[in-house]
């Protein structure tokens, strides 16, 4: 890849991104929502490709789950980008204003923050998750997926490009999609390197890429964690809302990153608790239990200390017992990627104190952390789930790829 060629390509599409309406944007994003449903048949086809080539790799069904792309998603694609369509452009938004003593106007504005680079694995509805959000905000983007669901992408964003094209003032030119090859990562280290080029970069993945990224890029980082996410059972829970909660967050969608990894549970609620779960699980899930917990379950397995802080993605957890809910939110913050944690709880002063100290993007009471997630969030679309505390946490929409300038007016003023 020549980073420099396709940067610059980028930037000029971001100038004229930055100078289009909302009523222009949308009209393009229009198209490719249309274009996306019609082309649908071929989008399906270039993905049965890559969960081909992932299923003769070995590649397990919990990650093929995260790969595949059916007609049931793609409608969840194309009303993600209605939602987008129907959200107000931040492009503009005065987010202070002010007169000086001197009589200057000072305004803080929104304005979009360039050319964004988003390194992603697997999942295919990132490549329109992520095209919608920068597009309605202003920004080129530079999509690097893996060579995993490489077809899938390449018809993806050649859809795209097609529909911009063929709508009046449509800019194909602000997405562009990396040629992955396989074992090859030199243009990922060209990202990463790519100062006054690149304005952000957004890892999206698991935890090897996450660090490869943060540790190594040059450019700014936005970073998404991976999601070694707890629920905790407290001595003040209903069990039987526990197993259902319990059940929602490990078993739905086990290979998502807002998906529970370790169950802590009150020793005072322990002995009824434990059969409990292990009966709605019903043989679907391996459990991993410390030496105190292992006692309260017939088919559990010993855990050992690199189960506990382990983003299984699949069908596996983890089970801790705490003699409190400070013992609870100690383990949690010690063990935890920041990105979602629960509590079950009937105490208000309880779950008030776990949700002040536990140190995550997003603290559920008495829900499924499955819920941390821009559509579910009213976004209708993420680039992921920041778990940094600078500039953006948690779900990420629109508004994160935007940042403020001010514009001051004068009549000749001079300090």
């Amino acid at each position: 890849m020549d980073i420099k060629k396709t940067t610059d390509l980028l930037r000029t599409a971001s100038q004229k991104l930055a100078l289009q309406n909302a009523c222009e944007k949308n009209a393009a994003l229009n198209a490719v929502a249309a274009a996306l449903d019609k082309n649908r048949g071929s989008i399906i086809a270039a993905n049965e490709t890559d969960v081909k080539a992932a299923r003769a790799n070995g590649i397990s069904e919990s990650i093929i789950d995260r790969l595949l792309l059916n007609d049931k998603r793609i409608d969840g694609i194309v009303a993600s980008l209605h939602e987008v369509i129907g959200q107000t452009d931040p492009v503009g938004e005065e987010v202070a204003g002010w007169k000086t003593p001197n009589g200057m106007t000072i305004r803080q504005v929104r304005v979009p923050l360039g050319v964004v680079a988003i390194i992603y694995e697997n999942r295919p509805n990132v490549t329109v998750d992520a095209f919608s959000l920068a597009y309605k905000s202003g920004n080129a983007i530079l999509l690097r997926g893996s060579s995993s669901s490489y077809n899938s992408n390449k018809e993806i964003v050649r859809v795209i490009k097609e529909a911009l094209a063929g709508v009046e003032g449509g800019i194909p030119e602000a997405i562009e999609l990396v040629e992955v090859k396989d074992h090859d990562h030199s243009d990922v280290d060209q990202i990463l390197n790519a100062v006054g080029m690149i304005d952000v970069c957004l890892p999206r993945g698991g935890k090897k890429l996450i660090q490869n990224v943060v540790q190594n890029a040059r450019v700014p980082v936005i970073e998404t964690g991976s999601g070694v996410c707890h629920l905790y059972v407290d001595s003040e829970a209903d069990l039987e809302m526990a197993c259902r909660i319990a059940e929602n967050a490990k078993i739905q969608r086990p290979s998502v990153c807002n998906a529970i990894e370790c169950i802590v549970v009150h020793s005072a609620v322990a002995a009824k608790f434990l059969p409990m779960l292990e009966k709605t699980f019903d043989g679907r899930v391996k459990l991993h239990a410390d030496e105190r917990a292992i006692k309260y379950l017939k088919s559990a397995v010993a855990a050992t200390e690199a189960d506990f802080g382990n983003e299984y993605l699949d069908y596996e957890c983890c089970i801790k017992i705490v003699d409190s809910i400070e013992e609870a939110i100690s383990y949690i913050n010690t063990h935890n990627t920041k990105h979602s944690e629960s509590i079950i709880s009937e105490s208000r002063a309880n779950t008030r104190l776990f949700q002040s100290m536990v140190d995550a993007s997003c603290v559920y009471v008495n829900a499924s952390t499955r819920f941390t997630d821009g559509g579910e969030f009213g976004f209708g679309a993420e680039l992921g789930i920041s778990t940094q505390k600078l500039h953006v946490r948690g779900p990420m929409g629109i508004k994160v790829l935007t940042t403020t300038k001010y514009l001051i007016d004068g009549e000749g003023q001079i300090r």
